[in-house]
């Protein structure tokens, strides 16, 4: 009962959220709101669909990451089934089941089918996540000084870029203590361990994002891939903008506000953080041209699609695997293991 009440409420906020967001969409002049635009101008459809082939390709390429990130540490999963375990985890991100998202269905799937790797499957996923988030705020933080976009003068948006900064120099100080020599010979993860009540998993999370601390080639290639997956997202979201009637925002823009509007995806709802960090950072950004109310909102709604449809592709991994696909959410549900511990999705 408790866990289809916090799934009744994840999707009533992420409703809500989207409803609020159509609604304020709405509030311009019939010709000066972005819903307006979108039914009576035309629409670029060539580079709609360009902007979805780049969507794919980082999809398709975060999976490639994580198979990669598997194999370094030894477990002998073929690519093809990391693509088939990654769209039934692909697909999880949209549904809100509980604790079953795709990040913890991926480590416990890839554990289920290889029973002596635990531990790496854990990590595989673990360092996907964690470090895909933090080069989101790296590559929000780099296009904010290459663009100028720190030296708006607008107090929420220098709040947004201290904050941004800030993000970004303390991931990149616990990630180094993480990845780096370990002084102290694991005495830190000890200490760590013993914090009531939070400090087990924490102790779990280090133990395992520590399996990559001796592979700096895996780390940089792997860092590579995610900051290329970064900028197709926020290439794809630019070209899915422009395919759309009404005015948008600069390339170099783009760069700040996805990884930004990308990394609300932290929050565990299945929808509506992104819409609203990109609806607002519309509002925010001076532009050269004027941008209707809420295009940030179409936009938002236009890529959402796009991400959803990606799923079709991964059809035959679902109806081909049902039975064990159901076997596994329900071990995760039922036994809540330390995989589950490992949180919510992280974006990336």
């Amino acid at each position: 009962m408790k866990k289809l009440l916090v799934t009744l409420l994840k999707i009533a906020l992420s409703l809500a959220i989207i409803a609020y967001l159509a609604w304020k969409s709405t509030r311009g002049e019939a010709n000066a709101n972005a819903f307006a635009v979108l039914r009576d101008q035309p629409k670029h459809w060539g580079l709609l669909a360009a902007g979805g082939a780049c969507c794919t390709v980082a999809v398709l390429l975060t999976f490639v990451r994580w198979w990669y990130l598997v194999i370094a540490l030894g477990v002998p999963l073929q690519l093809r089934d990391a693509f088939r375990i990654s769209f039934w985890g692909y697909l999880l991100n949209f549904l809100p089941l509980g604790i079953v998202g795709g990040d913890v269905f991926k480590a416990w799937m890839l554990a289920h089918e290889h029973s002596q790797y635990r531990a790496k499957a854990l990590a595989s996923v673990l360092f996907d996540r964690v470090v895909g988030l933090y080069l989101l705020f790296v590559v929000a933080s780099a296009s904010m000084l290459l663009t100028g976009f720190w030296r708006i003068k607008q107090p929420t948006l220098h709040w947004i870029c201290n904050a941004t900064f800030l993000a970004t120099l303390a991931g990149t100080v616990i990630l180094a203590a993480i990845f780096g020599p370990d002084l102290s010979r694991g005495g830190v993860n000890r200490a760590i361990g013993r914090i009531p009540r939070i400090g087990p998993p924490l102790e779990r999370v280090l133990d395992a994002l520590r399996m990559y601390s001796a592979k700096p080639a895996v780390l940089l290639l792997s860092s590579l891939m995610s900051i290329t997956v970064h900028s197709l997202f926020a290439g794809a979201c630019y070209l899915i903008a422009r395919g759309l009637p009404g005015n948008t925002l600069s390339l170099g823009m783009y760069f700040v506000v996805m990884p930004l509007s990308s990394a609300a995806g932290v929050l565990p709802l299945p929808m509506g953080p992104l819409e609203w960090t990109l609806y607002t950072l519309y509002k925010l950004v001076p532009a050269t041209v004027t941008i209707a109310e809420g295009q940030g909102f179409v936009v938002a709604l236009a890529y959402r699609a796009v991400t959803v449809l990606i799923v079709v592709f991964g059809i035959p991994y679902y109806f081909g695997n049902r039975r064990e696909m159901a076997e596994v959410i329900h071990e995760v549900e039922a036994e809540t293991p330390e995989l589950a511990a490992a949180g919510n999705e992280l974006p990336g």
